[in-house]
């Protein structure tokens, strides 16, 4: 497989200002074998470190912060001079080794000839619970989900992928059902990178959906394992929600979808603890599309999606057969499926502010509004081929975005007031803006 997000670690390294690095992101969305292919491609030798498992050295910590003492401690334990220039150090889980993110401030400012990456998948979770974080003592990068240009290398559909790369979009249309075919595909099949290796090696579509309901049950066990027990029931009411959430005409999310008289005050933190793990990813509405668009946020009305659409589709239990003929998936629940796709490209392209507009009376909506390098733009999805958009209309006319973009299963074309683009280039379109 091959992660786009190999290139920022290749840039970490070579960057002499570099900190420890902390890589970021859901369970089961690659980060152990990201790391470790950088390792593996790019130092001598990695020291690997599992503190989840290996119970011996949650310890290292403890005694005291000196990163010479932990260098040698682990010198020992691996039984391998580590030398700075060649050896990639990696602290996995480092979460479950208490000081563990404290002793990354020490690395920076006493040790930095180290190359040393920490992966942790409750991080988000554990800086509510007050642990010491050694704030602008380490670099961040998040990894999400597997997205629609990285599944065609996997998959093997090199030249659609190098489409994506070259944008190459005068050339689109002769490869428009090929396109459309393997979008079929990453609908049902999603990003998750086992499900995605596992799909390459047995094209077995029933073993698909089991790796999926096994990855959603991990998700759910995790709820009961780490979060305050006091809300886990309201994490499984708020996480069951998220199908039907979606299959709204308004995607706003909607207390009373759980149960009659649900408030909100009730669900904050089962909603945060969703958010914080990766689980599911949060975009609020904004009043108008002004710089900066977080200060015209609306902390009171927001849409939730999944992390990934596999697992939306496995949840939501979509039946197999809509990946085969016409077009029906990209409708399926009025077009939730598409506007979750959307959303996770729009995540991995890196987009500095995702947010959603709707008018005072919420007569009027578009799907998303983004904050990218200094300029604001809207994008419309549409699930089929029909475009009648009389909101998004409304919303260029009324603003006068400079870019203006509708998501559908049309071919790629520029109007005098907005670009059509096809949802599988989208999120490598967006790259060139």
């Amino acid at each position: 497989m091959y992660r786009t997000k190999i290139k920022e670690l290749i840039n970490w390294k070579l960057d002499k200002q570099r900190k420890p690095l902390i890589v970021q992101g859901a369970r089961q969305v690659g980060k152990t074998w990201l790391i470790k292919e950088f390792g593996k491609t790019e130092f001598q030798q990695t020291v690997f470190v599992n503190f989840e498992k290996e119970t011996r050295l949650q310890d290292l910590f403890v005694q005291d912060l000196n990163p010479k003492r932990i260098i040698t401690t682990l010198e020992a334990f691996f039984a391998t001079k580590i030398e700075p220039e060649n050896t990639l150090i990696v602290f996995d889980e480092i979460q479950s080794a208490p000081k563990g993110l404290t002793a990354l401030k020490y690395f920076c400012e006493e040790a930095p000839e180290y190359y040393l990456v920490a992966s942790d998948s409750l991080l988000g979770m554990n800086l509510h619970n007050k642990v010491s974080f050694p704030v602008g003592k380490v670099n961040f990068l998040y990894l999400y989900p597997m997205n629609f240009y990285e599944f065609l290398l996997a998959v093997g559909e090199t030249g659609l992928a190098g489409i994506l790369e070259k944008k190459q979009w005068d050339i689109l249309g002769v490869f428009t059902d090929k396109f459309k075919e393997n979008l079929r595909y990453y609908f049902y099949i999603g990003g998750m990178p086992e499900v995605v290796s596992d799909f390459v090696s047995n094209r077995d579509w029933n073993k698909v959906r089991e790796i999926q309901e096994d990855i959603i049950t991990t998700y759910e066990n995790d709820f009961s394992k780490h979060a305050p027990y006091e809300i886990v029931p309201r994490l499984n009411m708020v996480w069951n929600s998220i199908p039907a959430q979606l299959d709204k005409e308004n995607k706003k999310f909607v207390y009373n979808v759980m149960k009659e008289g649900a408030r909100a005050k009730d669900f904050e933190l089962a909603i945060q603890w969703l958010v914080d793990s990766g689980i599911l990813l949060k975009i609020f509405r904004i009043s108008k599309p002004n710089m900066p668009l977080i200060a015209y946020q609306d902390l009171s009305a927001f849409k939730l999606f999944f992390n990934d659409i596999g697992l939306l589709a496995a949840k939501s239990k979509l039946d197999l057969k809509t990946i085969i003929g016409d077009n029906t998936l990209f409708v399926e629940f009025k077009g939730a499926l598409t506007e979750q796709f959307v959303m996770q490209q729009l995540r991995s392209s890196g987009m500095d502010y995702i947010g959603y507009w709707t008018n005072e009376y919420s007569t009027a909506e578009v799907d998303f509004v983004i904050q990218h390098d200094s300029e604001i733009f809207p994008i419309e999805v549409k699930a089929g081929e029909n475009l009648r958009a009389k909101s998004f209309r409304f919303f260029c006319e009324k603003y006068k975005p400079q870019t203006a973009i509708r998501t559908s299963l049309s071919d790629f074309r520029r109007e005098s007031w907005m670009t059509n683009v096809p949802l599988y280039i989208i999120g490598n379109y967006l790259s060139e803006l």
